[in-house]
C-alpha cells in the first residue's frame, strides 16, 4: 500500500467508527453514561481535537528537519529512506484519526438535549489521545537516529540483510514451478538471440528483478533469458533490458516488463553495491574541505569492513538461476570482488589521501579483510590494493613523517598502532607511474 494512504485509511477508520460506536451505545447501553457535565466533556473533546492539528504541523516539521538534515549532513541519497519511515506516516494517521473521532464523539454529547456524555465514546477517546502522545515521544527518539553512528549502523544493516539474502547458505527454495538459486556456474548453452527487451520512457533504475518468474517464462519457452541491465543500473529511452535466447517462441513482453520492477531510484533490495555507495557518500562528503571530518570517515570504513568480509566469503561472479531441472534460465550480471573493491575503496583514498587517520585506517581494513579470506585470488586483490594504497601515500602532500605514521595499521584511525610498515624511498616525479589499483 502506498504510504500516503496509510493517514487515509485512519482517517476513514475513525470516522466510520465515530459514527456508529454512538449509536450502538445509545442503542443498546444507554444506561451507561460518564459521570461528566455535558460543558466539561464538551471542553475536554474540543481541546484534544484542536490539540492534534497543532502536534500535526510539529510532526511535519520533524520530518522536514529529518530530511533536510539528512541530505545535508550525510547524502541526498539517504532523504527518501528517512522519508518513508512507517513510524512518520502511522503516527500522522493517529493523529489525524485522533481529531476526526473527537469531532464525532462531540457531536454525541447532549445530543438531543439529553444532556448525557458517551462513555465509551469518551473512554477510546482519552486512549487515542495517549496513543498520539506515544507515538509523538518516539518521534522525537528518532531525532537520536540522526546521530552518525546510529545512521552508519542502520546502513550497514541494510547492508548486511540484503547480502545475506542475496547469498544465503540454501541451495534452492522453491518458488512457484522454479527452485531458484543464484550462484556461481559455468556459461549457459544461450544459443541464437530470439527477442530483445528494451526500456520504453523517461529514466528508471531497476530496482528489483522476479527471478522466479523470469526463470518460470525462460522454462516454458525452453530458452534463456539474458540481462543486459544489471539491479542498480539507471535505463533510458531504448536501452537493452534483456535478450532472449532459445528455439525462437516469443516470450510475453506485458509478464518479462511486470518481472522487473522500476523506481525513480536505487533501493537496497537485490543490491549490495548500494549500501556500500552510501557509506562512501558519507565518508568523502566528511573528508571534504568544507567539512574535514576524518573521523566520521574512519567511521563509515568501520562498516564498509565488515560488508566486505562478508562478501569477500561470498560467491556472485556470475549469476545464474536454474529451474527445478537444473538448465540455467536467467543470467544475471554480477559485480565481481574488484568492483567491490573499487567502488569500497577508491574515492575514500583519493579524497582522504591527505589524512594519516583514514590511511592508517584503510591500511588497518585491508589487511584485516585479506586475512579473512579463503580465495587465494580475492586475497591476491586486496594485497595488490594494498600496495596502491601506499603508492598513493608515497605521492601524497604528507611530508616524510607523516608518511610513515600513515603506513601503520589502526583501527580507530589514530590511538592504537597495530603494526608499523617500513617507508620505501618516494621515487621522483616521472621516474615510474603508480601501479593502477583493482578494475575490472
Amino acid at each position: 500500500m502506498p504510504m500516503w494512504l496509510i493517514p487515509m485509511v485512519y482517517a476513514v477508520g475513525s470516522m466510520a467508527v465515530g459514527i456508529w460506536l454512538p449509536r450502538l451505545e445509545r442503542a443498546y447501553l444507554g444506561s451507561y453514561t460518564l459521570d461528566m457535565s455535558v460543558s466539561s466533556a464538551q471542553a475536554y473533546l474540543s481541546a484534544g481535537a484542536s490539540g492534534m492539528m497543532a502536534l500535526t504541523g510539529i510532526v511535519f516539521s520533524i520530518a522536514f528537519v529529518m530530511v533536510q538534515f539528512s541530505a545535508i549532513a550525510y547524502s541526498p541519497r539517504l532523504v527518501l529512506w528517512f522519508a518513508r519511515d512507517y513510524t512518520l506516516f502511522h503516527s500522522l494517521g493517529v493523529f489525524v484519526a485522533t481529531f476526526v473521532y473527537a469531532l464525532c464523539t462531540l457531536a454525541w454529547v447532549d445530543r438531543g438535549g439529553s444532556a448525557t456524555v458517551p462513555l465509551f465514546s469518551s473512554i477510546l477517546a482519552a486512549a487515542m489521545l495517549m496513543l498520539s502522545i506515544l507515538l509523538f515521544s518516539r518521534l522525537v527518539q528518532r531525532l537520536s537516529d540522526l546521530q552518525i553512528a546510529n545512521v552508519l549502523h542502520m546502513i550497514g544493516d541494510k547492508g548486511r540483510e540484503v547480502i545475506r539474502d542475496m547469498f544465503q547458505a540454501a541451495d534452492t527454495r522453491p518458488n512457484g514451478r522454479a527452485n531458484v538459486k543464484i550462484e556461481p556456474a559455468e556459461e549457459a548453452c544461450r544459443g541464437p538471440i530470439t527477442q530483445t527487451l528494451r526500456h520504453a520512457g523517461g529514466p528508471r533504475t531497476i530496482a528489483r528483478l522476479d527471478v522466479a518468474a523470469l526463470v518460470n517464462l525462460a522454462r516454458e519457452a525452453e530458452a534463456v533469458i539474458v540481462m543486459e541491465s544489471a539491479v542498480g543500473d539507471t535505463l533510458v529511452d531504448g536501452a537493452p533490458l534483456l535478450r532472449v535466447h532459445g528455439p525462437g517462441k516469443q516470450l510475453s513482453e506485458r509478464l518479462l516488463r511486470r518481472a522487473i520492477r522500476l523506481e525513480m531510484e536505487r533501493t537496497f533490495e537485490q543490491d549490495p553495491k548500494y549500501p556500500l555507495r552510501l557509506l562512501v557518500d558519507v565518508a568523502i562528503k566528511a573528508l571534504s574541505p568544507a567539512i574535514n571530518d576524518p573521523t566520521t570517515a574512519v567511521q563509515a570504513i568501520d562498516q564498509i569492513e565488515d560488508l566486505l568480509r562478508r562478501l569477500g566469503r561470498a560467491g556472485f561472479d556470475t549469476g545464474h538461476a536454474t529451474d527445478v531441472n537444473g538448465d540455467v534460465r536467467l543470467v544475471i550480471p554480477m559485480p565481481t570482488w574488484n568492483d567491490y573493491l573499487t567502488l569500497a575503496l577508491d574515492e575514500i583514498r583519493q579524497y582522504g589521501a591527505g589524512s594519516v587517520q583514514v590511511m592508517r585506517r584503510l591500511r588497518s581494513a585491508l589487511a584485516a579483510v585479506a586475512e579473512s579470506l579463503h580465495s587465494a585470488d580475492r586475497a591476491e586483490a586486496v594485497r595488490k590494493y594494498l600496495t596502491h594504497l601506499d603508492l598513493a601515500i608515497d605521492h601524497s602532500p604528507l611530508d616524510a613523517e607523516d608518511r610513515t605514521v600513515a603506513r601503520q595499521e589502526d583501527r580507530q584511525g589514530l590511538g592504537l598502532t597495530r603494526r608499523r610498515v617500513e617507508e620505501r624511498p618516494v621515487e621522483p616525479a616521472g621516474a615510474a607511474t603508480a601501479a593502477p589499483g583493482p578494475r575490472t
